[in-house]
This record gives structure tokens, C-alpha cells and sequence, in this order.
């Protein structure tokens, strides 16, 4: 299977999960979430009960009030069971602030959908992937098992994302910010971007 390329329609998928909100077991869709209107974060992570792991889902809690007010649903996917979820949030003390659901994907296949399934170890890479409300592939990042993300990144993508969905003949530039500047492209931009960025 090819794994998905941003601006790729992403076909519909639905996995069993955990959430830590209301201590229950459920599932969860991107259909579903698509009639909301919600744009999807999926945050693949290798395992339950390992090390740079629960650095990352800490990280992200962080900002996952502030995701939501966004219309965001994050998903934090892992190819444990949604029992070892349910284990792992109330054992590792730096879960106790995730209260984002926790996907369950044991046979690997929506990791696999998105290119993070290793089938030598059976785990998923550190992939970050954001689907707008229209079900489609906006964002993809992929690290190594070695490697953790940050949050507040992803925060700043997704406010650029919102933004450009309703200004679609605008472009953000590296480390855009809410109230920055933007790019129009035009025949008048091209080597202009440093004079349209200073005026």
C-alpha cells in the first residue's frame, strides 16, 4: 500500500480508542469527525510504556485546549490495545493531563495508511499528520523512534492552516505567527518576497 501524500483525499478509517476524559473505551472515525466540521490531528507514537513517548503526549497536552478551541481533534495513535491505553494514562504520572482520545491500532493498518508502520518492529514512527475538515492531508511530519516532537509547532501549523482556509490566494512564510505578514503570489512577487515581507 502507497502511503498517503499531502493534499491527498484520505480514505475513511475508524479504530477503537481510549478517553482519558471520561475514563471509557469507544470509536472513533474520520467520517464522524468529518460531518463536525473538526480538522483531525493524528499523532502516531511507537508504544505505550516507553521513554521519549510520554514526553511528547505531555507536550501536547499542553496545548490540547487550545487545538480544541480550534475545532481540532487530536488523536494520539499508538499500535497498542486500547487496554494498554487505559493502563499507561493512569500509571505514567506524565500522562495525568492528557485528556486527548488515545487511537488503538493493533493490526497497523491506519499506520500503515500513513506510511509510520515498521514492519520489522511492528511500531509506528513518530508521524504527525493534519486533515482538514474536508478530509483532506494538509500536513505531514515523520521522525525516527529516537527523535520527539514539539507541540507548539504543530499549534503554529494549525493556526496557519485555519488562516489559509479562508484566505486561500495567501501564503504563510517560515515561523508565521497570528497577525504576521503574508505572501500573495504574483508575477509582482517573484524576487520581491524581502521588500513584501519589510514594507
Amino acid at each position: 500500500m502507497e502511503a498517503l501524500r499531502v493534499g491527498q483525499k484520505v480514505p475513511a478509517f475508524e479504530m477503537d480508542c481510549y478517553d482519558p476524559k471520561t475514563g471509557s473505551f469507544g470509536r472513533v472515525s474520520l467520517e464522524a469527525l468529518m460531518k463536525e466540521r473538526k480538522w483531525t490531528v493524528l499523532f502516531f507514537y511507537p508504544a505505550d510504556f516507553t521513554f521519549v513517548c510520554p514526553t511528547e503526549l505531555a507536550d501536547l497536552a499542553k496545548y490540547q485546549e487550545e487545538l480544541e478551541k480550534m475545532g481540532v481533534q487530536v488523536i494520539a495513535v499508538s499500535t497498542d490495545t486500547k487496554f494498554t491505553h487505559l493502563a499507561w494514562q493512569k500509571a505514567e504520572k506524565l500522562l495525568e493531563n492528557v485528556k486527548y482520545l488515545m487511537g488503538a491500532d493493533p493490526t497497523g493498518n491506519v499506520s500503515r495508511l500513513f506510511g509510520v508502520y515498521d514492519e520489522a518492529t511492528g511500531l509506528a514512527l513518530r508521524g504527525t499528520f493534519i486533515i482538514n475538515p474536508e478530509g483532506t492531508l494538509v500536513g505531514s511530519e515523520v521522525n525516527f523512534y529516537n527523535v520527539g516532537r514539539n507541540a507548539e509547532e504543530l499549534v503554529r501549523k494549525m493556526k496557519a492552516n485555519l488562516y489559509l482556509m479562508s484566505h486561500p490566494d495567501e501564503a504563510c512564510p517560515a515561523n508565521w505567527k497570528e497577525g504576521d505578514k503574508t505572501l500573495k503570489p504574483s508575477e509582482a512577487l517573484v524576487g520581491k518576497v524581502y521588500e513584501a515581507l519589510n514594507a
